[in-house]
């Protein structure tokens, strides 16, 4: 080597590099935008539609409460006042003989005027089966009864509401079925009254429509169940105020025969339920209603042969011109001979106090003890005798 520096080789240019014509310098990074700033009108869109949701849960929580706290519960209310709500029957000369009514303050009683009309006698019967007599002091214009009581009970009385029901406000109507059940059953509100004719029977006219307080709210009235109507608390103030004008006096019936209610009687059985005994209360339960249904003819079918020839047609009509039977309990049934039996049933009779052999009584309690033989197959009375009776007052 003589000393000279060697010429530096050509730097190579990778295949496909552009032209290298300035230096590239870094593309400088765009600064990241200010944060956005709230959205006022979103915010206050936002906050309104919470506070509505707020009000419309309140508004509908408190609707739920004011509802529920409109309610009747049923079953507190009849437990309550149930003890005054009582049967009314009676022996009349025009009268159904039957109703249910409510005993208010100084002994009244409101009742249907269609079940006690021109009567004889009349009779309340309360849940637990004592007896009052009542006499009709007058009925008014829209078919309400006022009947006082005759004796004492200590039963509270049910209050009369002091003002009209809130127009939201359930109601209930408290009722007997035609075999005495006591019952009580949802009217809905005034403003959303249930058909009555969907709850009804003729036995419940002249029952009390009540609030959840168990005040009298309502009477229902009528000739029959389809004609049926509630009779405001305004107007009934009005009927057991002391010398109220709207009150027609009413005279008793004076007719010879009367009649009570026409529905069948079944005994109670207060005994095993055997086929015998199937048999006996068919038996009581059918001559008690023909007597009550003035059959007299029919009833020949209930009587034995000897029987039939000492009570004929002619005798049981002078018999029962005005008696009403009814709270029929059998309380024996033994076997007797060969194929006939013993049966004692206890029953109520109700009657005119003028009726023949009344003795100015209108109700007695009868205990009676029949023979029953067989004849073509079928039981038939043949004998009875009393093995005690008392008046209904003496409880």
């Amino acid at each position: 080597m003589d000393g000279r520096e060697l010429p530096r080789p050509p730097r190579r240019i990778p295949a496909g590099a552009g032209t290298l014509t300035q230096l590239q310098t870094s593309t400088p990074r765009t600064p990241a935008p200010p944060p956005r700033q709230p959205w006022i009108f979103g915010r206050i869109l936002a906050g309104f539609l919470v506070l509505l949701l707020i009000v419309a849960g309140g508004a509908t929580a408190g609707w739920w409460v004011r509802s529920q706290s409109l309610k009747v519960n049923t079953e507190q209310v009849l437990e309550s006042i149930g003890g005054s709500v009582v049967r009314v029957l009676a022996t009349t000369c025009e009268g159904t003989g039957e109703a249910t009514g409510v005993l208010l303050d100084n002994g009244r009683i409101l009742t249907a005027a269609s079940a006690v009309k021109q009567p004889l006698s009349i009779v309340i019967v309360t849940p637990d089966n004592r007896i009052r007599r009542a006499n009709q002091l007058g009925s008014t214009a829209d078919g309400v009864a006022v009947l006082t009581m005759i004796g004492r009970l200590d039963e509270t009385p049910v209050p009369l509401a002091v003002t009209d029901p809130d127009p939201k406000a359930e109601r209930a109507l408290i009722g007997y079925t035609q075999a005495g059940k006591q019952t009580i059953q949802s009217v809905g509100t005034t403003e959303q009254p249930r058909a009555l004719g969907t709850v009804m029977n003729p036995a419940k006219l002249g029952g009390p429509v009540v609030d959840k307080a168990g005040q009298v709210v309502g009477l229902v009235v009528g000739d029959t169940v389809p004609a049926s109507t509630i009779v405001g608390v305004d107007k009934l103030r009005g009927y057991i105020a002391t010398g109220s004008t709207d009150i027609t006096p009413e005279a008793g019936g004076t007719c010879e025969q009367s009649r009570g209610p026409q529905a069948a009687i079944v005994p109670e059985l207060q005994v095993a339920g055997t086929p015998l005994a199937g048999e006996v209360q068919r038996l009581l339960g059918n001559y008690l209603t023909l007597e009550n249904q003035r059959d007299f003819r029919a009833l020949q079918a209930v009587y034995s042969q000897r029987l039939a020839k000492t009570i004929t047609v002619t005798r049981d009509q002078s018999s029962h011109q005005t008696s009403y039977f009814f709270g029929a309990k059998i309380t024996e049934v033994t076997r007797a001979g060969v194929d006939g039996a013993n049966a004692r049933m206890t029953f109520t009779a109700l009657f005119s106090p003028n009726a023949k052999g009344a003795q100015g009584l209108a109700c007695n309690r009868l205990d009676l003890r029949y023979r029953l033989v067989r004849e073509g197959g079928k039981l038939v009375m043949d004998q009875a005798s009393s093995m005690g009776q008392a008046s209904c007052d003496t409880d």
